[in-house]
């Protein structure tokens, strides 16, 4: 699939210890809501001692709640708070905390929309992403965020990506969620359904699929083949179901393979994910939200019934085009799991993972020059 030297020569590197201390990159990993599983799942992947063979992590948040989830990590974990990155000992069993004070004991409780941990959750945000603009991070990883919570607090945004966007400057961007090697990418997102179909335009489909082959041609892959969904069932069915993939997504992906992409498609999307999860290609793109979230959740999530708990949540989301490298878990909050020590830190380690390897080909692109 693809070209899968790059990634093998990251794992190998980071798992036999080859990269030096200062050429595994900073990574900011920012606490989210306080009164969700963030802090938890943050501290439950810095007990691995892998992630430090491949990254040097600092956790962006408050004391007093990381205190609480060194705790409910199982302990043996000590936190050394630290003024900026530069400071960090990136050691394994030590938890290095950039602590921005914004909550103090028996401030926030857990479950509970509070503006409060909107507000503190939108300044982890903030700090973290100044510190990649300003190269002190190679990369920031995000806990989940309460959107009511957030709003509550001022800050009317629909979610982590669009608050990347604002403070980067960034124009042209787009949502990727991955799990492994299965990517899928999305022309749009939080917006209705109605209105989702009003923005799959030619120029739109177009920008996505450059965004991608950049985002896969960054993660080592030489030669990334793309797959492109449908809108409309049967992707339109030559005009009879719908005239998008004729006018819009068809030139689209004839642009990009003028361009030199190899991009296929539309594809009937009933298929298309089936397809990519096989390995045809690298990334397939979605046409909204939840063409390609369904695809994604039914491969990385599963549910064991009969305890009603969650045996994976795996998978990442990626914001694209921004000129700083960020991931994310891709679960929520979870309220109904705050406080109890029972979060699963899957995600946050594959997001932590994906950054990781995502800015050490960045390092080695810059040795290079």
């Amino acid at each position: 699939m693809g070209d899968p030297q790059g990634k093998d020569d990251f794992q190998n590197k980071g798992q036999a210890g080859h990269v030096g201390s200062r050429a595994r990159p900073i990574i900011a990993i920012t606490m989210g809501d306080p009164a969700g599983v963030g802090a938890e799942i943050a501290a439950k992947s810095l007990k691995l001692g892998e992630i430090y063979s491949i990254a040097r992590p600092v956790v962006i948040g408050d004391l007093d709640v990381m205190m609480d989830a060194v705790v409910m990590a199982g302990g043996g974990l000590k936190l050394n708070a630290v003024p900026d990155p530069a400071a960090g000992q990136y050691e394994p069993g030590t938890i290095d905390l950039i602590d921005l004070g914004n909550v103090g004991p028996g401030e926030i409780e857990y479950g509970k929309v509070n503006p409060r941990a909107g507000k503190a959750a939108y300044e982890y945000i903030e700090r973290a992403i100044n510190l990649a603009l300003a190269g002190d991070v190679h990369a920031v990883v995000t806990g989940p965020i309460h959107k009511e919570s957030l709003n509550l607090a001022g800050y009317h945004y629909s979610g982590h990506t669009e608050i990347f966007a604002k403070l980067t400057g960034t124009r042209d961007y787009a949502m990727m969620l991955a799990d492994g090697d299965f990517r899928v990418v999305h022309v749009t997102t939080h917006v209705s359904l109605r209105k989702a179909c009003d923005l799959v335009k030619r120029e739109r489909v177009l920008t996505v699929i450059r965004l991608t082959h950049d985002a896969l041609r960054r993660l080592g892959i030489a030669a990334p083949r793309i797959g492109v969904a449908g809108l409309n069932p049967h992707a339109g069915e030559g005009g009879l179901f719908g005239q998008e993939e004729i006018e819009e997504i068809g030139p689209a992906i004839k642009d990009a393979q003028d361009e030199g992409i190899l991009a296929e498609g539309p594809v009937p999307p009933d298929t298309l994910f089936a397809k990519a999860r096989g390995g045809q290609y690298d990334a397939a793109i979605a046409m909204y939200h939840d063409q390609g979230h369904i695809a994604m959740k039914t491969a990385g999530f599963r549910l064991d019934a009969a305890t009603d708990k969650w045996l994976s949540v795996s998978g990442v989301n990626v914001t694209l085009g921004l000129p700083i490298i960020r991931t994310s878990v891709d679960h929520g909050t979870a309220f109904g799991k705050a406080g109890k020590g029972t979060a699963n830190p899957e995600s946050m380690i594959q997001a932590i993972r994906l950054a990781a390897r995502f800015a050490f080909h960045m390092l080695r692109a810059v040795e290079r020059i």
